[in-house]
């Protein structure tokens, strides 16, 4: 790890775009490319960390991203993860880039186009005051010629940014800046790639034919799900993150300039990024996968916190109806699998054995109080809800739902 931060104190995380240029660059052992994770003092296997985002600023000037398909002979089993030269054989190869365009990244030793994805369908972006725009083929060659210029990467990331295939499929695009973290979490407790330490891409990794195999037992018992894709994990959201090692290793990366629910098309525009973070223990709070305290604005309209005024109207109605009310807060489950109807299931499973209520309360109260949201395809969900404030109490985290939403009580 690398360091230890206070217990109570603060990380700045500067970041390179997450996906497309680790997934082209061939001596890059992932998908992406993170921060180096930070112990928390005093967190120890079986504790959560409270990690709330202060702020996400975004470095790059353009991004670029599009539909992938990958490059025969160039990986074994998972081109994401073992990248191999076409050409050669050489695993993880050494390279050197060439010019421009999807043959630029090619192999030191014999020359080969050596990149393990194309895409088949992108877009250049560049950044304007809160807005993105989709440029022509001629721009997008010119931000291709310069394209470290362009996405600001920090000066210890190793991946080639993906700019430098000046894709233009979509000229004239525009679109608005609502920056998240695609991948903010803790460490798993097992040796594996940061892009597959989620419930949907870590079933890549059981019984693979690479060094990053992995069995089921420890897919189901060692993984954080810390790389989730949701895009409300963003400015002013809490996410409670499982402890599976001592110190917990909090790292964050893949920011994202922009995405709708599902990352329908694989991928969204990766940037380079400065984000701020606080941390904090909760000792003894055991958690099978994260909890997400979104905005506000980003909760579904039956989970939405309820107001003052009309928690009075509630109340007095209540009262006339000879009705106890349970006061309670919004919370949001994440789930993951291998698909959407696995890791929804997975949620509901979750939030039952973390709440201590049958499963079938659990399917009740998302239907009437809450809902199940898509965060990533295949497979990562948010199940919200709202839970009583004395089962939050329990876990210890009634004060913290009630000061994040300004609950009424």
């Amino acid at each position: 790890m690398a360091g230890e931060v206070a217990d109570g104190g603060r990380i700045v995380f500067a970041t390179s775009p997450g996906c497309w240029g680790p997934m082209i660059t061939p001596n890059i052992r992932g998908g992406h490319e993170v921060a180096m994770p930070v112990r928390v003092e005093g967190a120890r296997a079986g504790d959560a960390i409270v990690i709330k985002v202060e702020e996400i600023r975004v470095i790059s000037k353009a991004a670029s991203s599009g539909v992938d398909s990958p490059v025969d002979g160039a990986f074994v089993g998972d081109p994401f993860v073992a990248k191999k030269c076409p050409g050669c054989g050489e695993m993880w190869p050494e390279y050197e880039v060439e010019g421009t365009g999807q043959q630029a990244v090619r192999c030191r030793k014999c020359g080969a186009p050596a990149s393990p994805f194309r895409m088949i369908h992108g877009y250049t972006l560049i950044f304007d005051r809160g807005f993105a725009f989709s440029v022509d083929e001629k721009l997008a060659r010119e931000v291709a010629e310069r394209y470290r210029e362009f996405s600001s990467i920090p000066e210890n990331s190793k991946q080639v940014p993906v700019l430098v295939f000046g894709k233009a499929d979509l000229p004239g695009l525009v679109a608005r800046v609502r920056p998240h973290i695609g991948q903010l979490g803790t460490v798993p407790a097992v040796n594996i790639p940061d892009s597959h330490n989620a419930g949907d891409f870590g079933t890549f990794l059981i019984d693979a034919p690479h060094q990053f195999a992995i069995t089921k037992e420890q897919y189901e018992t060692s993984l954080t799900d810390g790389h989730l894709d949701v895009d409300s994990v963003r400015e002013g959201c809490v996410v409670i993150a499982p402890v599976k090692v001592d110190g917990g290793g909090v790292y964050a990366g893949d920011v994202h300039a922009m995405q709708g629910d599902g990352e329908v098309a694989g991928h969204t525009a990766d940037v380079s990024a400065e984000t701020t973070v606080t941390v904090s223990v909760l000792k003894g709070l055991r958690l099978e996968g994260p909890i997400l305290l979104p905005p506000e604005e980003d909760l579904p309209p039956l989970a939405k916190p309820w107001r003052e005024d009309e928690w009075e109207i509630v109340a007095t109605l209540a009262r006339k109806n000879g009705i106890e009310i349970e006061p309670a807060a919004p919370l949001q489950i994440i789930g993951s699998g291998p698909t959407i109807n696995e890791a929804a299931t997975k949620g509901f499973e979750r939030a039952a054995n973390l709440l201590g209520m049958r499963l079938e309360e659990v399917l009740n109260r998302v239907t009437i109080t809450g809902a199940v949201e898509i965060g990533r395809l295949p497979g990562i969900v948010q199940v919200s809800m709202q839970v009583p404030i004395k089962i939050l109490e329990k876990l210890g985290i009634a004060d913290l739902a009630v000061e994040h939403y300004g609950l009424p009580y």
